[in-house]
């Protein structure tokens, strides 16, 4: 089994949607920890138009193993019609916090 840790990046628009997406799939064991971070100015093309708005970025850490479910919840549980998630891999990092990731990631 593949136990490399990535960072899953996750734009929504509103704090309360962050703070539901963050809090389960952290309670469901998918990621092991999910920052927060406010007042991303997103720029991007949507339905041919170019939009601008202020989103909340979710950084999510969890085993590479686990990506496939987190994407999927997060997709159930996420308000846009198509939500970022982006899986960027860790290629290093302080050992005993992959290790606390692999931990938290499986109850």
């Amino acid at each position: 089994m593949d136990d490399t840790c990535c960072v899953v990046m996750v734009t929504v628009g509103d704090p309360d949607e962050a703070q539901r997406i963050a809090s389960d799939v952290v309670k469901e064991h998918l990621a092991a920890c999910c920052n927060m971070i406010p007042g991303v100015s997103s720029v991007f093309r949507w339905q041919g138009q170019v939009c601008r708005e202020k989103e909340i970025l979710l950084l999510m850490k969890t085993p590479r193993a686990k990506f496939e479910a987190l994407r999927q919840r997060v997709l159930e549980l996420h308000s846009y019609d198509v939500p970022e998630v982006i899986a960027l891999p860790i290629e290093k990092g302080h050992t005993p916090y992959l290790d606390w990731v692999r931990v938290e990631t499986n109850p």
